[in-house]
């Protein structure tokens, strides 16, 4: 599978154990960076994770800053992407399983790795259920274009 895998500085050293663990599963990883420990701005990091998706040149992301918060907030503002912040496997298992999440994030400062892990493989392990969530799945690429209510 093509993973791509991005952080801000806060979570560099969970995004580089990652990638180097998901290259060992065997996925092809593109690690968008950032590598290095100056303060830098995570939505750029999450929009380039979430067009990586968005384009195809990924099929799955992961999302990683201190807190997984503000990540996964700038990964959202993709229509094409779901991103769901998750912190044990139940909920990345249902991310995927309920809202065909494409992309998890986590927070460095509150998942240690192997939590982190067990999350991934939660969610690159479990299809989408499909069924009744479909329709739930299909309005959130597509919300409604609400009229002016005054």
């Amino acid at each position: 599978m093509r993973i791509a895998i991005a952080s801000d500085h806060a979570a560099t050293d969970l995004k580089a154990l990652l990638a180097d663990w998901l290259r060992g599963e065997g996925h092809e990883v593109a690690d968008l960076g950032t590598h290095g420990p100056e303060s830098v701005d995570y939505p750029d990091y999450g929009y380039r994770l979430a067009d990586a998706v968005a384009n195809g040149s990924a099929d799955k992301g992961v999302a990683l800053c201190g807190s997984g918060i503000g990540i996964s907030i700038s990964v959202n503002r993709n229509p094409a992407c779901r991103c769901a912040l998750v912190s044990e496997p139940l909920s990345a298992k249902l991310a995927r399983e309920h809202n065909d999440a494409n992309v998890i994030a986590m927070g460095a400062r509150l998942t240690g790795i192997d939590m982190a892990k067990a999350c991934v493989t939660a969610f690159l392990t479990t299809d989408f259920a499909g069924d009744r969530h479909a329709r739930r799945v299909d309005k959130l690429s597509h919300p409604p274009v609400l009229e002016n209510s005054q």
